[in-house]
């Protein structure tokens, strides 16, 4: 990667620096959309690329890295001709991964073979990630403990950069806490909590979260890892917000599936207040294992790879609406309130849905996350 190229990714790009894949990846955070269902990447160069694929955890100039890269590709390439008999041409076979995203972001056969390869890969890569978790001799706590390290390092370096973040926290749910949110909820399987590890930014302006969000998708987390369905966005309108800025250019680029509204996706939390506005995500995050850790790994992990995922909540609010937050009903005392209240009388009385709430609740609509 050039210096100046380096320069940049290192900094926080302003607004009219933006590309159009940052868009689609910020539009696919604050969705809760599915890259699966995307029709083509929007990489403008190697460099955007390669970058990419480290936020993968996968370094293309590391030999063992590219060869779990082909591993996976000669996988999806199988798996297409066993279950699809789908013919693939011997140029587009025959790419790198790296060549195969470039591919992606063109059009014609040859880009849509590349996008249909790399789906499958995102997949079967992501299957041998968890498939490594389970298999491996670690507990809950070296995992977090890695994950926050990873998450400590990046954060850590944007506060001592001096992006505009004014508040940073981040850990782990306590078990009370995990209790009574299952209790709180419909579905009382402890698989259905995403926020075990949770971590929350508040940005100085509202201005400020793109740029943010663009950062942490190129250095922390990857778009296509953001789990789909799980996103919620009360703070404003995408297509509205990007009417305003230097980005405006770029809206007739997307790829606009869907809806072609204003994108904004509210909580459905039946505890919290009308009032209350958030960006929340969930991702399973990848994380590459230290040599100290696979060294110690069974065999059966030696075909999955050295990245396992690992599931996080992030939170971001920008300074003001995080203190119009904290005001009346939308707090996060009177959340737990009403939390509580419901669950003592789940308890003692049983039900779900709507009636779990009861007269306690101030918001119109039935709510399902936080």
């Amino acid at each position: 990667m050039s210096d100046a190229r380096r320069d940049s990714v290192d900094r926080l790009q302003t607004l009219d620096e933006l590309t159009i894949a940052d868009l689609e990846a910020i539009r696919l955070i604050l969705r809760g959309d599915s890259v699966i269902d995307w029709r083509r990447l929007d990489f403008g160069s190697e460099e955007e690329v390669d970058r990419f694929l480290r936020s993968q955890e996968l370094a293309p100039d590391d030999s063992t890295d590219r060869a779990r890269m082909e591993h996976v590709k000669s996988e999806s390439i199988a798996y297409l001709r066993r279950q699809f008999d789908y013919p693939i041409p011997r140029p587009v076979e025959r790419s790198t991964v790296p060549e195969l995203i470039m591919l992606a972001t063109g059009r014609g056969h040859r880009a849509m073979c590349a996008c249909t390869i790399l789906k499958c890969m995102h997949i079967i890569h992501h299957l041998d990630g968890r498939e490594l978790l389970f298999v491996l001799p670690m507990s809950d706590q070296e995992v977090f403990h890695i994950v926050e390290e990873k998450i400590y390092r990046v954060i850590g370096g944007m506060l001592a950069g001096g992006f505009p973040i004014v508040e940073f926290v981040g850990g782990r749910k306590n078990k009370d806490s995990l209790v009574t949110k299952l209790l709180s909820k419909q579905e009382t399987i402890a698989a259905q909590i995403f926020d075990k590890l949770r971590f929350r930014v508040v940005t100085r302006t509202r201005e400020d979260i793109f740029p943010v969000l663009q950062y942490l998708a190129k250095r922390l987390f990857p778009f296509n890892y953001v789990v789909p369905g799980e996103s919620i966005n009360s703070i404003f309108g995408f297509r509205s917000f990007v009417e305003k800025t230097p980005l405006k250019s770029l809206l007739g680029q997307m790829q606009l599936y869907g809806s072609d509204g204003d994108d904004m996706n509210p909580s459905e939390n039946q505890f919290s207040a009308d009032s209350y506005r958030i960006i929340h995500f969930v991702v399973d995050l990848p994380v590459r294992l230290p040599k100290r850790i696979l060294d110690r790994a069974p065999a059966a992990a030696a075909p999955l790879g050295n990245v396992i995922f690992v599931i996080c909540e992030f939170q971001i609010v920008d300074r003001d609406t995080e203190t119009h937050n904290e005001l009346g009903d939308a707090s996060h005392a009177k959340y737990k309130e009403r939390q509580k209240k419901a669950v003592m009388r789940r308890l003692q009385l049983g039900g779900t849905g709507e009636a779990l709430a009861g007269p306690a609740t101030v918001s119109s609509e039935v709510r399902k996350k936080k």
